[in-house]
């Protein structure tokens, strides 16, 4: 279900079509938002609006780590599983209550496949 607050390129679905243990990204913030990218072009956009750093910051925790300072990147490298998580949080409607439910299951479950607890968050 796409969203105003965030845009998922195609490439996505081209990442996690074939499962890995190791999809190298980066995460980067510039005047425009934050933006999940990949050798072969973006992933996954947040514009800079209020549900976009919300989605952002989401995002950043499913893959486990901090959005970065403006004018910033931080690499990330996940699973398939994690990377497939993080795009179905960037997917949710977050004006909708029980999307807060998927919400924590999603991360809790890409915690569990980074190898770390939820409860360290």
């Amino acid at each position: 279900m796409p969203t105003s607050h965030t845009r998922v390129y195609p490439v996505a679905e081209h990442l996690f079509s074939v499962p890995r243990a190791h999809v190298r990204l980066e995460l980067t913030q510039d005047e425009s938002g934050v933006t999940l990218t990949h050798i072969e072009g973006p992933v996954v956009e947040c514009p800079l609006t209020r549900e976009g750093m919300i989605a952002a910051g989401f995002i950043a925790e499913a893959l486990g780590v901090k959005v970065p300072a403006l004018g910033e990147s931080v690499p990330v490298r996940v699973s398939t599983g994690v990377l497939f998580r993080a795009i179905s949080v960037a997917e949710l409607n977050f004006s909708i209550e029980e999307s807060y439910v998927l919400l924590r299951r999603l991360l809790d479950e890409a915690a569990l496949q980074r190898g770390g607890s939820s409860d360290a968050v």
